[in-house]
């Protein structure tokens, strides 16, 4: 009983901003203290503002911004949860923001228009780090191991029952049962749905009858997949539900899908004026894996964990806060 009111203590200042519209729930940040990160300084009363997209991996690598930021001695404010790529992306390029997670193959493909993408991580890294500084001033730090890319996701059933093991492999299910989840804002973009179906000779509206083609916001989507619902969903490789429901992700055989590593980016202002955020992030990515994110992500959407809280324990953890 005890530690039930010690809860009720600590959540409902939160629940109670955010029901009166105060404070939203996902600007909730724990108190942190330094450790592996230390205080700078330099970086004292430095204000920061970084924002993140609304999807679960977005949020924990947001908190994990703000939290580590703010070990470090900076006046960080948390923008994080912005609907959709692109309004995060403007808030950072039009100044209203300052760093965000990004990733490489979003940066290269979606922010600078390119329609090609280079096989190559690093290759893909450097090449969206340079053109986004010259042409936005927008710095890249090196990426994080973790690559959210995307992936067209069965389950093991449908895999096993018409022996589908790779994208092309599709085509193999009949047309009345090849039917597809995918989120609102994947489905249009060249590196998403229609991109895909376009590179691997899927024509929408025949091979693919557009009555076959669910759009579903992120928090259904793989349940839909799992529950039978849709034969085919548009995943993404570090979502912690792909091991959770056992879904098969099927070979990216024709490669089109880009490398999407997650990199901090910032404004070049405050990282030419404070070039010891790089070294506060360079740890942190570092540790950043597939499996690992993998993880975070599940301990939100599977366990029902709240992202800041996730973020939190994780740096400690590792040693970073505490």
């Amino acid at each position: 009983m005890r530690a039930f009111l010690a809860l009720l203590l600590v959540l409902v200042p939160v629940l109670v901003t955010a029901g009166c519209g105060l404070q939203p729930a996902s600007s909730f940040v724990p108190p942190v203290e330094p450790a592996g990160i230390q205080s700078l300084p330099s970086l004292e009363g430095t204000p920061v503002r970084v924002t993140s997209k609304e999807f679960t991996e977005q949020l924990v690598l947001g908190k994990i911004a703000v939290l580590a930021l703010t070990a470090a001695g900076a006046d960080v404010t948390d923008q994080t949860n912005v609907q959709g790529s692109v309004n995060a992306r403007a808030s950072l390029t039009r100044g209203d923001a300052d760093l965000m997670w990004e990733y490489t193959g979003t940066g290269w493909i979606t922010y600078l228009g390119q329609t090609k993408s280079l096989p190559d991580p690093q290759a893909q890294y450097v090449a969206v780090r340079d053109l986004d500084l010259r042409e936005n001033g927008i710095v890249w730090l090196p990426p994080a191991p973790l690559n959210n890319s995307y992936a067209m996701g069965v389950t093991r059933a449908t895999s096993q029952k018409f022996g589908v093991k790779t994208i092309s492999d599709i085509m193999k299910i009949p047309v009345n049962e090849r039917t597809f989840c995918v989120d609102h804002e994947t489905f249009g973009r060249d590196d998403g749905f229609l991109g895909m179906l376009k590179a691997y000779g899927m024509n929408y509206g025949k091979e693919v009858p557009r009555a076959n083609v669910l759009r579903v916001s992120v928090g259904v989507l793989y349940n839909s997949v799992a529950s039978g619902q849709c034969a085919v969903g548009m995943v993404t490789t570090t979502d912690g539900r792909v091991q959770a429901l056992d879904l098969v992700l099927l070979e990216d055989d024709k490669k089109f899908f880009p490398s999407y590593n997650a990199a901090v980016t910032m404004r070049r202002e405050l990282a030419d004026a404070h070039p010891e955020i790089a070294k506060i992030f360079a740890p942190i990515s570092a540790k950043l894996t597939d499996d690992v994110m993998r993880g975070l992500n599940a301990k939100v959407d599977v366990d029902g964990n709240v992202p800041a809280l996730v973020a939190r324990d994780w740096l400690r953890a590792e040693g970073f806060v505490r």
